[in-house]
């Protein structure tokens, strides 16, 4: 028998259940700090997250926000850690994925790539030759990273955005859904628009052109 513990009974979490199953889990089970949440896609919650370190089962995060993800997989004992990879995602050979992360439907990523521990590669999502994906990064639905694109830890890339070859994206960045990324990001923020341009949040006339 295959078990999984599950923390964060959330939308993405059910999507992570769907993946194990189709890798062969047989019980799976969450953890969720919401004492309200009983169940999650027919699935038990049965405990808080600090709870993980005690069970004798696989575990990996399924919660979207970056810096919550990371510092719960960092309190997990890194050998009982998983990644998932959904069967129709096409992955070259020689492709580096790191524990904690899930490959969702759809997704493709080229030869010579590296991808860190504790990212989302989202469906549909695309990520070319000999690319670098830093730890706990979010490759949104729909998203591509041409070849040879660096993003580093921690950064999300919104859904349908395409960062250009040869690019980096600094760490603890947005990138917003549909921006299109030219040129290398320096420095962390929000960034929208094609070209992608930096913005300042807190101008309000801008976040409704932000969907991250």
């Amino acid at each position: 028998m295959k078990k999984l513990v599950i923390i964060g009974a959330s939308g993405h979490g059910k999507v992570v259940a769907d993946i194990a199953v189709k890798n062969g889990y047989d019980e799976i089970v969450f953890l969720d700090d919401n004492e309200d949440i009983k169940e999650c896609g027919g699935y038990p919650v049965v405990g808080k997250s600090n709870d993980a370190e005690y069970m004798d089962a696989d575990i990996i995060v399924g919660i979207g926000n970056a810096k919550i993800r990371k510092r719960i997989q960092e309190s997990v004992d890194e050998d009982k850690i998983i990644k998932l990879i959904h069967p129709k995602a096409v992955i070259a050979s020689d492709v580096v994925i790191g524990t904690g992360t899930v490959v969702m439907a759809g997704v493709v990523i080229n030869p010579g790539t590296n991808v860190g521990k504790g990212c989302i590669l989202n469906t549909c999502s695309s990520v070319d030759h000999d690319c670098k994906v830093g730890d706990y990064v979010h490759i949104a639905v729909g998203s591509h990273l041409c070849g040879t694109v660096t993003v580093e830890d921690e950064t999300w890339i919104g859904a349908g955005a395409i960062i250009s070859n040869n690019i980096m994206v600094c760490r603890t960045c947005m990138v917003g859904a549909g921006a299109v990324v030219v040129k290398d990001i320096e420095v962390s923020g929000t960034y929208i628009g094609v070209p992608a341009r930096k913005v300042n949040i807190n101008n309000y006339s801008d976040i409704e052109c932000v969907y991250i």
